[in-house]
């Protein structure tokens, strides 16, 4: 079984400020690093850490071997990644004391993705497989409607929230993982009651979250850790969900595994290279227990 993933590939550019700058403000940074991001790619590399079989199906730029390698290193498949004119997306992202961020990203080569390597792609998948989507490339739409006529289960992360992509995608969704904040940008786009797919989940932060589904409303808890930094926490939180429903765990089982990855993540600086692998995350729980 395997997950395939249209998504985006980042050069993460963080700076540690004193608090997130202000309209008109200069901030001198405390520090800064680069690495691996790009909501796709954290999505990815958390799916191969929870120990799925994972397919990336992205764009990167003539200056993004580096990304391909490091995804490759993470335990991602990388064939379907493609070299185009444009540049490597980027993303600046500076991040306060208490963990919170703010992010303005460089689409580049993210929006450069090609039908003709995406169908090349897609139909190597076999029923049941399972494709995770974002709202940071072109051809999402293509994409979830042959991944749902192959019979693959399609997992949709609707960030950065863009109402009518959102409303375009509903239809052809199977699992829709939204924020607190996007939840409300979407009910106020549509109407939310006997929205087509299946299973909803809303991530409310450090209150834990809650999913809807036929059977009512689920709740489940975050852990309580101190944050140096929430960058790719949701990003996190759906790569390991998607690895555990993928695998046959229960919805209320792989909320649980999700939130304690996505905990553990928020302890570490970075993106994609502070994801936890399985083994952490399970030992993390068996602490909890």
């Amino acid at each position: 079984m395997t997950l395939f993933c249209l998504g985006s590939i980042n050069l993460d550019h963080v700076y540690e400020v004193p608090h997130l700058p202000a309209p008109g403000e200069t901030l001198l940074a405390k520090s800064h690093s680069t690495g691996l991001g790009g909501k796709g790619a954290n999505q990815s590399v958390a799916a191969a850490q929870a120990g799925a079989r994972v397919v990336h199906i992205g764009a990167v730029g003539p200056d993004g071997a580096w990304a391909t390698s490091r995804l490759k290193a993470l335990g991602v498949d990388t064939t379907h990644i493609a070299e185009v004119t444009a540049p490597t997306a980027h993303a600046i992202i500076t991040v306060d004391p208490k963990g919170e961020n703010a992010i303005t990203v460089f689409p580049g080569a993210n929006i450069k993705q090609s039908l003709t390597r995406l169908k090349a792609a897609l139909l190597t998948a076999k029923r049941g497989d399972m494709l995770l989507l974002q709202n940071e490339t072109n051809l999402a739409l293509e994409a979830a409607t042959l991944a749902r006529s192959l019979g693959l289960t399609v997992l949709y992360s609707a960030a950065p929230f863009h109402a009518e992509t959102t409303k375009t995608l509903l239809p052809l969704t199977d699992i829709l993982i939204l924020n607190a904040v996007e939840m409300k940008q979407l009910s106020k786009a549509t109407n939310t009651a006997g929205l087509p797919p299946e299973t909803i989940v809303v991530t409310e932060g450090a209150k834990g979250g809650y999913a809807l589904t036929s059977k009512g409303k689920t709740r489940f808890p975050a852990f309580p850790v101190t944050a140096l930094d929430t960058t790719g926490a949701g990003d996190t939180f759906t790569g390991y969900l998607a690895a555990a429903l993928h695998e046959g765990q229960s919805l209320q089982d792989a909320l649980h595994l999700a939130a304690a990855a996505s905990a553990l993540k928020v302890t570490k600086r970075g993106t994609a290279d502070a994801i936890p692998p399985r083994a952490e995350v399970e030992a993390f729980l068996k602490a909890q227990a």
